[in-house]
């Protein structure tokens, strides 16, 4: 917890999204000190409260609903239990918007319409307002009313055409990526659109309306790769762990350990060959170019590298890699990344306090953005429990308590 000044404070947020990928994008903009409102359904909450393998495990009996999906995409947000398909949630929802600065939201393409929540109607009540929709193929198009979920667009986007084994060797094959990546760099998209609407915003004076697609994304971020398609007309082979670069690429084993090199240029493979105690290979026709190292002759050169090194341990070929400057990394399990020094360093655990968890904190993973001098990110308020802010704010709305209870038993909120 910290009270340093933030970017984003004063900005207001409502948050109507539920999962993932536009919940990570208004986690940030909470993470640069906005106050992010998120709506959920009464009694149920967000669907992401559902994902994931493992939850917090509340005090006194509490059944926090912090499962990681939740928990990894929902700090900095107070809740607020809301019907919105009900008149008065409705009229609450209008409430918020003409005090709020952005709405974001990703249910399906017009659904919001239906009760008057769409951005020309909040418009009308607050022209500045910032109103991003976040869904899976876009507002337009012959699949916008499709839904939309991250395994799908690595498979549409280009991303597992890329990615796994490479052709001819044992499971080869398109592979997913573990992590929800499509998803995590929307939400990032959706932060970072939102931001640049508040720079317009702050030299118009006007609010817009966002279209943010996880199709999109999920182009753009086979970068390079696709970038090389458009060019060559030519499908990148997909490596397996090799380097998309230079070569050589690739893990390498040692006697007790992984570690992965990048010895991609001529001067670090000119180095490695040095190293090895083997400075033919430099001259080598099959390895004197980058394209043979990297591509044709990967295979081979991987042999060779890997009877080197495993005749030590990890350690010590991460030592003679580091000490002669060729850029390598061990390769670290889940367990080991927070053993990890320079991750303690730039202390990438974030041990928050959460009065309704058991162990009265819990572990979140430190923002990327923490480290701005002036403005950094950071971490003011544990994720919320469903509706735990609900009457806290109405009464700033205006509701006193009668009312609110009324709203309770009408099953509002």
């Amino acid at each position: 917890m910290t009270t340093t000044p933030s970017a984003l404070e004063g900005i207001r947020v409502i948050d109507m999204s539920r999962v993932f990928a536009a919940p990570v994008g208004a986690q940030i903009l909470g993470d640069l000190g906005a106050d992010v409102i998120k709506i959920e359904r009464p009694g149920v909450g967000d669907d992401g409260r559902g994902y994931g393998f493992s939850w917090v495990k509340g005090k006194d009996g509490i059944d926090t609903r912090h499962s990681s999906f939740f928990t990894v995409s929902n700090r900095n947000k107070r809740s607020l239990t809301l019907n919105h398909s009900k008149p008065e949630g409705q009229e609450i929802l209008k409430k918020l918007a003409a005090t709020a600065d952005v709405l974001i939201e990703n249910y399906k393409v017009g659904d919001l319409k239906r009760f008057g929540l769409d951005y020309e109607t909040l418009k009308a009540i607050n022209p500045r307002l910032i109103y991003c929709s976040v869904t899976g193929f876009g507002q337009t198009g012959p699949m916008a009313a499709l839904p939309g979920y991250d395994g799908l667009f690595q498979a549409t986007g280009g991303m597992m055409a890329v990615t796994g084994i490479p052709d001819g060797q044992p499971g080869a094959g398109p592979l997913k990526a573990g992590p929800s990546l499509v998803d995590f760099i929307t939400g990032h998209n959706t932060a970072l659109a939102i931001m640049g609407a508040l720079m317009y915003r702050e030299r118009t004076g006007e609010g817009q309306f966002i279209d943010i697609a996880l199709l999109d994304t999920s182009v753009a971020m086979v970068s390079h790769i696709m970038q090389d398609y458009l060019i060559s007309g030519n499908a990148p082979p997909r490596l397996g762990n090799g380097g998309n670069g230079g070569g050589p690429a690739d893990l390498i084993y040692a006697s007790d350990g992984i570690i992965y090199l990048t010895a991609g240029t001529d001067e670090h493979y000119r180095r490695l060959t040095v190293l090895m105690e083997q400075p033919e290979l430099f001259t080598d026709e099959r390895f004197d170019s980058n394209f043979k190292r990297g591509k044709t002759n990967r295979a081979e050169l991987m042999d060779l590298i890997n009877a080197w090194s495993r005749g030590f341990t990890a350690d010590e070929v991460q030592a003679k890699l580091d000490g002669v400057g060729i850029p390598a990394a061990r390769y670290n399990s889940l367990s080991d990344v927070w053993e990890d020094p320079q991750v303690q360093h730039r202390g990438l655990k974030a041990t928050t306090p959460h009065k309704w968890a058991e162990a009265g904190s819990v572990d979140l993973i430190a923002s990327p953005l923490a480290q701005m001098e002036k403005s950094p990110a950071t971490i003011r308020l544990a994720p919320p429990l469903i509706g735990e802010h609900t009457a806290e704010i109405l009464a700033e709305l205006g509701y006193d308590e009668a009312r609110i209870e009324e709203l309770r038993e009408l099953k509002v909120i």
